[in-house]
């Protein structure tokens, strides 16, 4: 008795329970009752009545525009990010020795995505490189890989943006990242069989060996409506970053920022100056005038015709500046946006229609069909992300329902994986519209994708015991909830800090690599082991490892780092009052 008594108390202090806090009697994962404080409908006039649908059409036209510019916002970041970061971009793809390490290669995928703000252009960079034979395919499915992580990041900083209220914090951080969850442990996997076994290139090969896949044109849907607005802020000439991960040196030297939208190419036969006869286009047009060795030669020269319509074609400013400020204000209309969404779904979802669409999102089938419902929700996941053509649009919009209460995490989960495929389907098409010369390289690279996404649905999902990520993100969702700084240090760590952590060990070779890497990757797998062992059944561990209270307190609990966080917090905020007192003395 006295064993487990004290066996008890320790699991407080272990790394298990990392939020050291009260027992609730509520479970903090159910979903809120989201109450009606306004005149119930029946107790109003004809008038009231009117009025109130009115001001009903009115909040549902305004969630649509700030929906619409929430929207375009994120496609101007993801051009600013790519204005900061885009020659950097085609810089670190263009080494291919590096590139030729599949844990480089997964990481590059990481940082780029993560630079540029879009995995559809990092992904356009591989496929560039690979139909311009740069890069094999089996070198690019790393990449990808890292793309897809990468892409994940958008809708967890969104999910930064409800930190204010604990309780909506705690389910939207744990939406956002149930897709990041899922990500890691796909790669996990998927990875090292990938490089054991070379299963995802041996079946995308059988299967566009298999077909006669003929060229088409990918459809444009929602880029349609908001290209309107997008481009008349900025355009992008994308072209530039696949040439210089090409290797043209004309490309280094050229803006990003699209200046002529209309150009005429003409191609003529010229008299071209060569440095010798072996230059020539053929013997019979070669002539020597003096010093002189001259041929003739097709000359295509572009014509600018029409200039583009943006507010930054006259601007003559580098592209770091011009990508800072829309940096700067992407952000600021996305938070503002944001916070207006949330704002007037919060009004909107009340009372019985809030009852209404709980009920629709997050009720199963009736037995024995339950289990379909969450594939019902892959489906419309991939359908809707095909229609926005973006997984971080589709994400970043549902992490706000999942935080006020409206969808569950286990009907977002699936809802996630959903938008996984929808945008490796659009990644399809987009390669269908390849030359016919590149196109099975393209649409090989492109169902790398698409079979990475099936596998890790296969993997993580069919049976709700592998539904790790969903017991992961809520976890973290906890952690988070208590200790709010903890999300950033999260972002920070497995979005930048481990992935260039890995890059380095990479760098330095496969032995160090090893020797690094396989004591952690130990390390850590005894660390989860112990962990289990200690919450399911303590008996089996020696007296000293059943907590972790052998160690400093620091080691194994948040609550030091937390006071510490709070101080530097508490001394800041005092340094700014004694600076302002001073200031209006």
């Amino acid at each position: 008795m006295t064993t487990c008594a004290k066996v008890k108390a320790s699991l407080a202090h272990s790394t298990v329970a990392l939020v050291e806090e009260e027992p609730e009697e509520i479970d903090p994962w159910d979903l809120p009752e989201l109450k009606d404080t306004g005149v119930p409908w029946s107790a109003l006039d004809t008038k009231g009545k009117v009025l109130r649908v009115l001001v009903s059409v009115g909040k549902f036209i305004l969630l649509l525009v700030f929906l619409y510019i929430f929207i375009c916002s994120l496609d101007v970041l993801s051009s600013a990010f790519q204005l900061v970061g885009g020659t950097a971009a085609g810089d670190i793809f263009q080494d291919n020795s590096v590139l030729s390490n599949p844990l480089a290669g997964l990481v590059i995928g990481v940082l780029v995505t993560l630079l540029v703000q879009s995995s559809s252009t990092s992904s356009s960079i591989v496929v560039s490189m690979v139909s311009s034979g740069l890069l094999s395919v089996r070198l690019a499915i790393p990449i990808i890989m890292g793309a897809n992580i990468g892409t994940s990041v958008t809708n967890t900083l969104v999910a930064m943006m409800q930190a204010g209220d604990r309780s909506t914090f705690r389910r939207a951080f744990a939406g956002a990242t149930v897709h990041d969850f899922f990500n890691w442990l796909s790669v996990l996997v998927l990875l090292p069989l990938e490089i054991a076994s070379g299963y995802l290139y041996e079946v995308t090969k059988l299967i566009i060996d298999s077909f006669q896949i003929e060229s088409g044109e990918a459809p444009e849907l929602l880029n349609v409506i908001t290209d309107i607005l997008t481009e008349s802020i900025i355009q992008l000439d994308k072209s530039v970053i696949n040439g210089i991960a090409t290797g043209d040196p004309a490309a280094r030297n050229k803006s990003l920022i699209k200046k002529w939208c209309h150009t005429f190419t003409n191609t003529s036969l010229m008299n071209v100056t060569v440095p010798g006869p072996d230059n020539c286009t053929s013997p019979s047009l070669c002539w020597v005038d003096g010093n002189y060795t001259i041929t003739l030669k097709n000359v295509s020269e572009t014509c600018n015709l029409q200039k583009c319509k943006h507010i930054f074609v006259n601007v003559n400013l580098p592209d770091l500046a011009v990508g800072l400020i829309l940096l700067a204000l992407s952000l600021l209309v996305l938070c503002f946006c944001l916070i207006l969404i949330v704002k007037l779904l919060n009004s909107m979802l009340k009372g019985q229609v809030a009852s209404v669409i709980k009920k629709i999102l997050n009720t199963d089938f009736p037995f024995p069909f339950g289990w379909v419902t969450g594939y019902i929700a892959i489906f419309v996941g991939a359908g809707m992300t095909f229609i926005v053509q973006s997984s971080s649009v589709f994400t970043s919009a549902i992490t706000p329902l999942v935080g006020i209460g409206v969808i569950s995490i286990e009907r977002a989960y699936p809802l996630s994986l959903g938008s996984n495929i929808g945008t490796t389907t659009t990644a399809i098409l987009a390669a269908m519209a390849s030359p016919g010369e590149t196109l099975a390289n393209s649409l090989q690279i492109a169902l790398v994708h698409f079979l990475f996404n099936i596998s890790g649905i296969l993997l993580w999902y069919p049976i709700p015991f592998t539904r790790i990520p969903i017991r992961l993100a809520k976890s973290l969702g906890n952690i988070t909830a208590t200790y709010r700084w903890f999300a950033a240090v999260y972002i920070i760590s497995f979005f930048l800090i481990v992935p260039l952590f890995i890059f380095s060990l990479s760098l330095a070779g496969w032995k160090v690599m090893v020797g690094v890497g396989v004591p952690l990757v130990a390390m850590l797998i005894l660390i989860v082991v112990i962990n289990a062992l200690q919450k399911r059944n303590p008996r089996c561990l020696p007296a000293a490892l059943r907590s972790w209270d052998f160690l400093p307190l620091w080691a194994h609990s948040l609550e030091p780092w937390d006071k510490l966080v709070e101080k530097e917090v508490e001394n800041e905020f005092n340094l700014e009052l004694n600076i302002l007192k001073n200031t209006r003395l």
